[in-house]
């Protein structure tokens, strides 16, 4: 098939339990560059948490961050394209979760900026660029540009969080998880799979010419734009039964060896 982009999720498909991108992952993205086809990240983290990895491959163009809600430039290191919750909308979600699931707590993901309450557990304190801020309650924050909100409770997983939340949110926010016990929500129709959606149409470049890359039920509407979505072995079972191949684990250089594949 013609490729003309491949998308990746990064955490748990490009990136290895030990936290690192292999070798021959490295070589594979660089030899698919010099192939002429476009490498970008789709991923949940923010901007600043993409930029060092997308240095050390050479990417310089767009990245898809937040579940979406944000499309950043990695050459310019600016946001070019973003999507935010009406403020109204975020106050009426949390305050809604906070009467039907007492003890859940929250995180706030204002563009590159990030804040959690006191109650959060510190999920991302090694990954953020810059120290996170700790605050008593969310809401105030709301006022502000939020792309993404992020709920957790200390005694439901991510399954049980996500019907949970489910039940009270209905349409006003696009819930999804990725692997951590927190529930995340981007604004209503905003996910991964449309904003590659928005990536491809400013390249001009066609979704059946997309090949995408992902292991969690936050990739699901991303593999679903693809022409070609692959899983990788270990990812959740939603992800593995939506897909047109199923590749090796992230540790053993699954997205790799597709790659490799495509440019024989």
């Amino acid at each position: 098939m013609p490729v003309a982009l491949i998308a990746t999720d990064l955490d748990g498909t490009l990136i290895r339990s030990d936290g690192i991108v292999s070798e021959r992952t490295r070589m594979a993205i660089r030899a698919a560059q010099t192939a002429g086809i476009k490498v970008a990240f789709v991923t949940a983290r923010p901007p600043r948490d993409v930029e060092t990895l997308a240095e050390s491959l050479g990417l310089t163009g767009l990245a898809v961050c937040c579940n979406g809600a944000l499309l950043y430039d990695l050459a310019k290191r600016e946001v070019v394209g973003s999507h935010h919750f009406e403020a109204d909308v975020g106050r009426a979600i949390i305050t809604d979760l906070r009467r039907w699931v007492p003890g859940v707590s929250f995180a706030i993901q204002h563009g590159a900026d990030f804040s959690q309450e006191h109650t959060f557990p510190p999920y991302w304190d090694d990954w953020q660029a810059e120290p996170v801020q700790r605050v008593g309650c969310a809401v105030p924050l709301l006022e502000e540009s939020v792309a993404k909100i992020i709920a957790h409770h200390p005694s439901h997983d991510a399954e049980a969080m996500s019907e949970l939340v489910g039940a009270r949110v209905y349409d006003r926010a696009q819930i999804s998880h990725s692997g951590l016990p927190i529930v995340e929500l981007a604004p209503a129709g905003i996910s991964k799979g449309s904003g590659l959606g928005f990536l491809c149409n400013g390249l001009g470049i066609r979704s059946g010419d997309v090949v995408a890359f992902g292991d969690m039920p936050n990739d699901l509407e991303m593999l679903a734009f693809a022409g070609h979505s692959v899983a990788v072995a270990n990812a959740h079972p939603r992800v593995l039964g939506a897909v047109n191949e199923v590749t090796l684990t992230n540790d053993d250089d699954g997205v790799a060896v597709v790659i490799e594949r495509l440019l024989a």
